[in-house]
């Protein structure tokens, strides 16, 4: 869909990709745009977002603009039933990252709290059905909606650290967008919580958690919740699973260190050392 948003806007020859890379440097988009997602999923359907790999320096860049909004966006579950397990766990926990890393966020907004936080639920309750049946039609709704719902988080508040770090993973690596996401999600979140145990815990009682004496020991709960979740979903858990090796972790570092326009959305401030800290604890 991002690469069907990026033709609709660059097909009159206007401008080049070049020059669009950026935020709001698009000028324009004549041909009309309509996105049909067949996985719940990136969200890209109703995002103003679309991310490309760039070869010749081995980084993912973003084109963001009004302009990518589609036309019209069908969201239709039926499309994503012969979506194989390990393709519906990868882009299931990506939707859920867009939704956790939006409401744990310091641009949040209480609008998007609740498509944030909503989104959560259903994604967490359903994932592992779908998992399980293809054919489940309610799961498969329930994570379409969900998936629709982080979509719509990216716009006016987009993610943080999670994508910020996953990006070299999949630029340098050729690792699945999702299953990048997923080992570094839990291990960002545990860096993160001291900066917003509130807002962690809002998302451990969304996951399923049951409240305790205190925000943060709720959101350590949350933690260990979403742990639990990854283990249910036949993709890689670490780092060291992916073909990458200890010693190319600080040119990782480097690599998520340019991805400024996340990095400044995180709850908590992610310098040099902290991202290589976090690299190990995922790797």
């Amino acid at each position: 869909m991002d690469v069907a948003k990026l033709v609709a806007a660059l097909a009159d020859g206007s401008q080049s990709l070049a020059q669009a890379f950026g935020i709001d440097l698009l000028k324009n988009r004549s041909l009309y745009l309509a996105c049909l997602p067949t996985t719940a999923g990136t969200g890209s359907e109703v995002s103003p977002n679309a991310i490309l790999l760039d070869e010749s320096c081995r980084l993912k860049k973003a084109v963001i603009s009004p302009h990518l909004v589609p036309d019209v966006a069908c969201v239709d579950p039926l499309l994503t039933h012969s979506a194989p397990p390990a393709v519906t766990a990868a882009t299931g926990l990506d939707a859920l990252t867009h939704c956790i890393e939006a409401y744990a966020n310091r641009f949040a907004h209480p609008l998007v709290d609740r498509y944030a936080l909503e989104g959560v639920r259903l994604i967490a309750n359903h994932l592992p059905a779908a998992i399980a049946d293809g054919r489940d039609a309610s799961a498969r709704a329930k994570l379409a909606l969900g998936s629709l719902y982080g979509g719509l988080c990216l716009g006016p508040v987009n993610t943080a650290a999670v994508h910020a770090l996953a990006y070299p993973l999949g630029s340098e690596y050729a690792v699945a967008h999702g299953v990048s996401i997923a080992v570094l999600l839990p291990h960002v979140l545990r860096f993160n919580l001291p900066a917003a145990p509130e807002r962690y815990a809002n998302i451990a009682l969304a996951l399923g958690v049951e409240p305790t004496s205190s925000p943060l020991a709720t959101a350590e709960r949350g933690v260990e919740r979403l742990m639990q979740l990854l283990h249910s979903c036949p993709i890689p858990r670490r780092i060291s699973d992916l073909g990458v090796t200890a010693e190319v972790l600080p040119r990782l570092v480097k690599s998520a260190m340019t991805v400024t326009r996340l990095l400044k959305n995180n709850p908590r401030g992610v310098n040099e050392q902290d991202a290589l800290a976090i690299y190990q604890s995922a790797f």
